[in-house]
């Protein structure tokens, strides 16, 4: 069965970018909602409780359709969030992206300014609940682009190297109707170590 994980800093260590409320509410109840309702959805098929969570994304099709639905919103809620946790780091250790990152960055979108720009008009664009992402679609390769609900980009056997929940529940309490607000905050607490990790995994599978 599949498990909330506990997160990497407490939950006040990205203040004041995103606040320690928002954090708990976001961590204990959306996520671990996800979570439970996964579970749930799996509870009669112990064959498909054994697969790796992105082979059950990525094979939708596959699933029973009674219970396709529910695996594809909570599953995807379930790896979303695992994946955006993993990106986020107190201001004082976001540290820069490595020489390697920003010169892929740089040639797919210009500069590290452009490539924010980018990003916040398709983060912006996203109506309603989604996700904005920044997905390896070939050697050097790059693309931003956009989700709806809890969608993936392994939904369609993509590899994200980095992604924001623009989900009014990520932000609503602190910025309220500001998405943008949050969009620019976000950049502060970005990991850019993990985005380097994603990058250099995503990589591998694309050569394998």
């Amino acid at each position: 069965m599949f498990e909330l994980q506990k997160l990497n800093f407490e939950v006040s260590a990205f203040e004041p970018y995103i606040d320690a409320q928002t954090m708990t509410i976001h961590h204990d109840k959306h996520h671990a909602g996800y979570v439970d309702n996964l579970n749930k959805a799996l509870a009669e098929n112990t064959e498909l409780q054994q697969k790796e969570l992105w082979n059950l994304l990525s094979d939708l099709d596959t699933l029973p359709e009674e219970i396709r639905t529910k695996v594809r919103n909570n599953g995807g809620g379930h790896a979303n969030h695992t994946f955006f946790w993993k990106l986020l780091s107190p201001a004082s250790e976001s540290g820069m992206p490595t020489t390697t990152l920003q010169a892929i960055l740089e040639k797919n979108f210009g500069s590290m300014d452009e490539f924010k720009t980018k990003f916040k008009e398709v983060s912006l664009a996203c109506f309603g609940s989604g996700w904005a992402w920044v997905v390896l679609t070939g050697i050097d390769t790059l693309e931003i682009v956009s989700t709806g609900r809890q969608d993936t980009p392994w939904n369609d056997k993509k590899d994200a190297i980095l992604g924001l929940d623009v989900w009014e529940h990520a932000y609503y309490l602190k910025y309220q109707n500001k998405r943008a607000d949050y969009i620019d905050a976000f950049w502060n607490i970005v990991n850019w170590k993990q985005v380097d990790e994603n990058l250099q995994k995503a990589l591998s599978y694309l050569k394998a």
